[in-house]
């Protein structure tokens, strides 16, 4: 932003710091000074090892990676792969670069140097008896079937090995129990090193005396091999690894040649060709840092469901069974404190993230004290914002100051006798009302009960009252709401506050909250905290979280790309997400294991909260409200369902195969009637702005399973009537 202003205050105030408070640049100005005035004399010299000032330098630096134990894994071996083997070997004991190495670079490498083709672009392949030529060179003695896997025609591999021999540019010699081929300038190396007697009819300079034969082709091999233990060249010329040992040595001492464990899960030092390991640990470096640079919204979209655990059948541990009592506290944990309507929060949100989810293991953690549900405003007449909190944490995460008391002779009644009493059935708020009301009618008490209840000042040992309000009335007309009120113990939501030590301020205050949204999105940035709503905005939870970072807790960086800069992750939550990173869509495309059906306001679904929403069809945004549902396809969203199910936006510019992730997501609607509430079925009235009969979609609707009803898409074997 300030990049057009050199003289901004803030960037002149950073140089200041940088060289003024943390260099020493009035030292440096004296040391330049005096050299120049030569009371310093400059030698320069070349070392095999850093100078012990240099030392100290690297030392320091490496310690980030001895010791910070908490860094992600690719910034470990990326910080790693920058130092001095020399240097990594005193640090820690040897040269065990196994873990660093990445196996995929080292296969690629590999791969090249032996001119293979294994991804199909033939590149690297022999395209005619000259190249072939040029191969044996570089690559030394091959069979036939090895050089027609080199070959771009490997049919024709036998007729061009037939032509150079004719041409005297290649031979075949006996070697290690085969025929090999080689090129003729090789002839005097295979014979003074192996002991091969050349055809005749070569040229003089082919068959000269040579130096060093052995060494040669020990040279050769290693610059088109990766690490390799001495075994493997000395079974490729058909030796000992005794005869070739003194070489190889002869080799490391002059520099071309190292050793050390370098081959992932290898189990033996092996050599490597000096420039092949630079080029090895370049690739590496490549691969981490890539690793490491932001994810897309995508990897995000994919992330968060597999975050909270759903659709993806995790298991508790100690426990066989996901529906345990200990996988639903531990869904629990990640929901705290987020205030959604109870009939999301009990037919969707948790049904989703605990398999075979049963509302009576949700009652049992009320009734034992370790849930405890707030009342957070009405959402009709039947249904009402709760947040669910953890006792241990509810006192730090909930202002008990938080909302306005409702100023009735019945609701001052009610909180005052249980603030005398403590937690009560109904019989006794019963009796409270009737003796601060006499006669007062059984609606005005239950409308006045629930009042207290949506301004989150009492609260129910169990979930009771909500699915009974949730219910209605009975056929009978007579209101089934009683029964569930009476069931379980009234409290004043502040009695859990009585626990919070006198030491509580508004800074651990904070730190809870910080947690609360590490738990919940893994990455926490300022769209996060928007997201929440929370009090304050991000500068307070900035702060906290800073400090986290610093403490070695959470890690700092720019993680996801759409995100705000400052982003805050846990280690295990910022492995996972850029494991979630996909390189390349699969060739067959995408399975319907990667199609997910998210509540539009779920916090596992990041679009229109932490990411904007991709460009829609038809102009129209989508946005999080109650009833809208978001279909993602490898984590990027390809259909957005309205409340009621009757509108249905598409996002053609996240698709990367449009006809086959769109009808993935068409054919993920038919699950979603059932979660539809008080809509048994799909009826898709409006598609992208358009009419549903003159949707441009008909054909995908209709390979999904659709037809056509009159004025609306249904599932087939359905009817509006």
């Amino acid at each position: 932003a300030v990049r057009r202003y050199p003289a901004f205050p803030i960037v002149i105030e950073t140089y200041r710091q940088a060289l003024g408070d943390v260099f020493d640049l009035p030292g440096l100005q004296e040391i330049l000074t005096a050299i120049r005035n030569r009371t310093i004399r400059v030698h320069e010299v070349e070392t095999a090892q850093a100078s012990p000032f240099a030392r100290s330098l690297v030392f320091a630096y490496v310690a980030a990676y001895l010791y910070e134990q908490d860094a992600p894994l690719a910034e470990r071996r990326a910080q790693a792969l920058t130092l001095d083997r020399s240097l990594l070997a005193e640090l820690i004991g040897q040269e065990e670069l196994r873990e660093l190495i990445d196996p995929g670079a080292l296969a690629a490498l590999e791969a090249e140097l032996q001119h293979l083709d294994p991804d199909g672009d033939q590149a690297h392949l022999a395209r005619d008896p000259d190249e072939l030529h040029d191969l044996l060179r570089r690559l030394g003695d091959l069979t036939a079937d090895d050089a027609a896997l080199r070959c771009a025609q490997p049919s024709g591999t036998q007729a061009w090995l037939d032509l150079l021999r004719e041409q005297r540019r290649a031979l075949p010699i006996p070697l290690a129990g085969e025929t090999r081929w080689i090129a003729a300038e090789d002839a005097g190396f295979y014979r003074d090193a192996l002991g091969i007697v050349p055809p005749g009819g070569l040229p003089e300079a082919y068959l000269a005396q040579t130096r060093a034969p052995l060494e040669h082709l020990l040279r050769r091999y290693a610059r088109t091999h990766g690490p390799f233990p001495t075994r493997d060249p000395a079974v490729r010329l058909g030796l000992r690894p005794a005869q070739i040992e003194p070489a190889l040595h002869l080799l490391e001492v002059e520099g071309v040649l190292v050793r050390g464990e370098i081959r992932p899960l290898g189990t033996e030092p092996e050599w490597c060709d000096a420039e092949v390991l630079r080029h090895l640990r370049r690739r590496t470096l490549a691969t981490l840092r890539h690793a490491v640079a932001p994810v897309d919204a995508a990897t995000l979209g994919r992330f968060l469901p597999a975050w909270h655990g759903i659709d993806e059948g995790l298991p508790s541990v100690g426990h066989g069974l996901n529906r345990s009592p200990e996988r639903l506290f531990e869904a629990i944990g990640q929901l705290e404190g987020l205030r959604v309507p109870w009939s999301l929060l009990d037919q969707v949100l948790l049904p989703a993230r605990v398999p075979g989810y049963r509302p009576e293991d949700l009652d049992l953690l009320a009734a034992s004290g370790q849930v405890i549900w707030v009342g957070s405003g009405a959402a009709g007449p039947r249904d009402g914002r709760i947040a669910l909190y953890r006792r241990e944490a509810v006192a730090d995460l909930l202002d008990a100051t938080e909302g306005a008391d409702p100023s009735g002779l019945l609701h001052h009644a009610l909180l005052g006798h249980l603030a005398r009493r403590g937690a009560c059935f109904l019989m006794e708020l019963t009796q409270a009302a009737e003796a601060a009301n006499p006669g007062v009618r059984r609606e005005d008490f239950e409308a006045a009960l629930w009042d207290l209840v949506w301004a989150g000042r009492i609260t129910n040992d169990t979930f009771a009252p909500l699915r009974a309000l949730a219910a209605g009335p009975g056929r009978s007309g007579r209101s089934r709401r009683a029964g569930g009120i009476a069931g379980g113990r009234w409290s004043l939501v502040a009695e859990p506050m009585h626990d919070r030590p006198a030491s509580a301020d508004a800074t651990r205050r904070l730190l809870a909250k910080a947690r609360m949204l590490l738990e919940r999105y893994g990455v926490v940035s300022r769209e996060a905290v928007q997201a929440e709503v929370l009090p304050g905005g991000f500068g307070p939870i900035y702060r906290v979280l800073k400090d986290l970072e610093e403490a070695g807790r959470v890690r700092r960086g720019w993680f996801c790309d759409g995100l705000s800069g400052a982003q805050f992750a846990l280690p295990g939550a910022l492995e996972r997400l850029r494991a979630a990173r996909v390189e390349e869509v699969p060739v067959d495309g995408y399975g319907p294991d990667q199609v997910r059906i998210l509540a539009a306001i779920d916090p596992a679904n990041p679009y229109g909260a932490l990411v904007p929403w991709p460009a829609a069809a038809g102009g129209t945004s989508p946005r999080r409200i109650l009833g809208a549902w978001a279909v993602l396809v490898a984590g990027a969203p390809v259909v957005f369902v309205g409340p009621g199910g009757q509108q249905i936006l598409t996002f053609p510019s996240s698709c990367t195969d449009l006809g086959g992730e769109l009808a993935l997501a068409l054919a993920a609607l038919h699950r979603l009637p059932h979660r539809l509430r008080h809509r048994p079925r799909l009826a898709i009235r409006e598609l992208d702005g358009v009419p549903a009969p003159q949707s441009p979609l008909r054909e995908a609707l209709l390979a999904a399973g659709f037809v056509l009803d009159y004025d609306a898409w249904v599932p087939a074997g359905w009817s509006q009537g």
